[in-house]
């Protein structure tokens, strides 16, 4: 309970230009209903006029018009005040936005005020030259690189690089220069024949042997 009855309140979000446009807008509204019950009470008094005008009152009947017609100009001037808080009301509202963008280029003026005050032009400055001295470092080292290496090891680092890029880092041996040496070609040479088989087994030349196509049986030694 303590806590509750303790319990700080908190500041109010309304402010004086709310509250002014809430009182013009309340007013507005009273216009708006005294000039709707003032045409209704006019529509009446032209209907009785009428009427009176029937039943031969004239004189009656100019005292209601010259009523009407009074009552006519106060609407007219009731309009003049409904337009004029409505006015009032819009320029209230545009002013609390051009406070509102005032506000925030405030703010971002004093953002940008402490940003530069965090960093000067002399640090700026400072820092620029540092990437122009470390760029050009860069670019002697580069050329350093660049002469100190032949074209094959130049195309060795490109195939490096495109080994690595595809994802296969194997090394491959190098692949000889130098010619290979020539082989000689085999030398002709003559059919050997032996010297066991029958005669008619070893054929007298490659063009006129001919394989037996029938085997005689021989009769057995005694």
């Amino acid at each position: 309970m303590g806590n509750v009855f303790g319990r700080k309140s908190r500041p109010s979000r309304v402010t004086e230009q709310d509250r002014a446009i809430l009182q013009l807008k309340q007013q507005r509204d009273k216009l708006k209903h005294y000039q709707k019950r003032v045409t209704l009470q006019l529509e009446k008094e032209r209907s009785l006029a009428k009427q009176l005008l029937k039943d031969g009152k004239k004189e009656k009947a100019l005292v209601l018009l010259k009523k009407k017609r009074y009552q006519d100009q106060l609407l007219d001037k009731t309009e003049k005040q409904i337009s004029n808080l409505e006015r009032m009301v819009q320029d209230i509202e545009f002013v609390q936005i051009e406070m509102k963008v005032i506000e925030g280029l405030k703010v971002g003026n004093d953002c940008l005020k402490s940003m530069h005050e965090a960093m000067s032009l002399e640090d700026v400055e400072r820092i620029m030259d540092e990437t122009q001295d470390a760029i050009e470092y860069q670019r002697q080292i580069d050329e350093m690189l660049s002469g100190s290496l032949t074209q094959e090891d130049e195309d060795a680092v490109l195939s490096e690089l495109e080994a690595i890029t595809q994802g296969e880092d194997v090394e491959l041996p190098e692949v000889p220069t130098e010619p290979l040496p020539e082989v000689p070609e085999p030398a002709e040479t003559e059919p050997v024949y032996h010297s066991s088989l029958p005669g008619w087994l070893e054929p007298k030349s490659d063009v006129d042997w001919i394989p037996p196509t029938r085997l005689r049986p021989t009769p057995l030694l005694p």
